[in-house]
């Protein structure tokens, strides 16, 4: 398959398409990454060099490639963390162009906000821009358990309310919805909930859960890996069953070979076996 690709880039650690890019590449995809900044590393140190790159750069990017007659050759369109409304209207655009050529094309938007920890670190203009101009075009999403909620207005806190909030967010058009790190107090009071962590796959077949251990790690970039690789395998699988037990052993093992070298970046070359080949596996159960 072919991937239209529109994030940021860092020459140092591994978040958007420097996460993203090589994962996809491994399985077998031909991934086209186009840049919206180009940062020596990601914000998370405090400090970094490189520029972001104007939105009418960008667009000269995706037109570049729309010259060379491709654009129908593309099989879908990955977005990440969007900036302002003018990055936003780019993606919007390329989604737009990519299934004018190629109606079987789908869209992955990853609605990076936040997380339960630190809250919404975006600017405040940027939630309703997804809502109201993103969403509508989407065909697959990929957020965190705190993502979902700001998004739809709920407070999933449980799987009962988690499973409502996915069914608000589909009927702002995407059709599928992976739910990353879902966190239940239901979960956490069994002898073992502490230990593990959950995503959540719904679509128009159904919803399934699936449960990893829970590892000592939080690690910019991971977000941007599960939502290339868990689209790449939906894609090529039709199944969100499939494809979420798929993802959550990568991820997992990836994580696992990071907090084993004692680096703070992923380590998605070392671990690159985990894309292809992963050495555990993890079963979903269907929960509707």
């Amino acid at each position: 398959m072919r991937f239209l690709s529109i994030q940021s880039h860092v020459a140092y650690g591994h978040v958007g398409n420097s996460a993203a890019v090589f994962p996809l590449q491994r399985l077998g995809h031909e991934v086209w990454p186009v840049l919206t900044v180009n940062f020596s590393n990601h914000t998370g140190y405090g400090a970094w060099g490189g520029p972001l790159i104007p939105a009418d750069d960008v667009r000269a990017v995706v037109s570049g490639i729309e010259d060379r007659g491709v654009l129908g050759t593309a099989d879908g369109v990955l977005s990440g963390y969007l900036g302002g409304e003018e990055i936003v209207d780019v993606v919007v655009d390329a989604v737009a162009r990519v299934k004018a050529a190629n109606p079987q094309a789908t869209y992955t938007c990853d609605p990076v906000m936040g997380n339960a920890t630190s809250g919404c670190f975006v600017a405040p203009t940027i939630p309703p821009l997804i809502r109201e101009r993103v969403l509508p075009h989407a065909d697959i999403i990929t957020p965190n358990q705190f993502e979902l909620g700001y998004m739809t207005h709920t407070e999933p806190d449980s799987l009962e309310s988690t499973l409502e909030s996915a069914d608000r967010a589909r009927e702002l058009g995407p059709r599928t919805v992976l739910v990353t790190s879902v966190l239940r107090p239901e979960r956490e009071a069994q002898p073992d909930g502490g230990e593990t962590i959950e995503m959540l796959a719904v679509d128009d077949d159904g919803a399934w859960l699936v449960a990893t251990p829970r590892l000592p790690i939080k690690a910019n970039g991971s977000g941007d890996v599960t939502s290339a690789i868990f689209t790449a395998h939906y894609r090529e699988s039709g199944s969100a069953r499939t494809a979420l037990e798929r993802t959550a052993a990568s991820v997992y093992e990836l994580l696992q070979v990071t907090i084993d070298s004692g680096e703070r970046e992923l380590r998605l070359v070392q671990a690159q076996e985990a894309f292809v080949g992963p050495g555990r596996e993890f079963t979903a159960t269907q929960v509707r």
